[in-house]
């Protein structure tokens, strides 16, 4: 999988979880697809932006996921932010969910990854309230 975007930082703004994205890349295109996949080689989640010719990439790979487990527990969905421009993220969580829920014990996706993803969202996993 090429990586097209990858976050790079992260903030928080009015309680709303802001991933940022690198400002000298270009803008990503295409309108938020509410889908997330993952690149187990590159340990990132990957988050879908539908395009005309497919599908644009963006890569939260893992030191930024102690962020995305803080935006579980947000009542917004987080944004993702490249210069002055927002792309709102929907079904964000419910998507990160469903792939942690399946990452679990499930080592199809590499040893390294699937342990990587148990030990960040243990609380998840154990449904302890973050």
């Amino acid at each position: 999988m090429r990586i097209q975007n990858r976050v790079i930082n992260t903030g928080v703004d009015n309680d709303i979880i802001q991933f940022l994205l690198d400002g000298t890349a270009e803008l990503p295109t295409g309108t938020p697809a509410g889908k997330m996949i993952t690149d187990s080689d590159e340990m990132a989640f990957v988050y879908l932006l539908d395009d005309i010719d497919g599908y644009v990439h963006i890569h939260f790979p893992k030191d930024v996921w102690k962020y995305m487990l803080q935006a579980l527990s947000k009542e917004s969905e987080p944004i993702l932010q490249w210069n002055d421009v927002t792309i709102p993220l929907p079904s964000f969580k419910e998507e990160l969910t469903m792939l942690i829920y399946n990452i679990e014990g499930n080592n199809n996706y590499g040893e390294a990854f699937t342990t990587a993803v148990e030990q960040q969202f243990e609380a998840v996993l154990q449904s302890i309230e973050i």
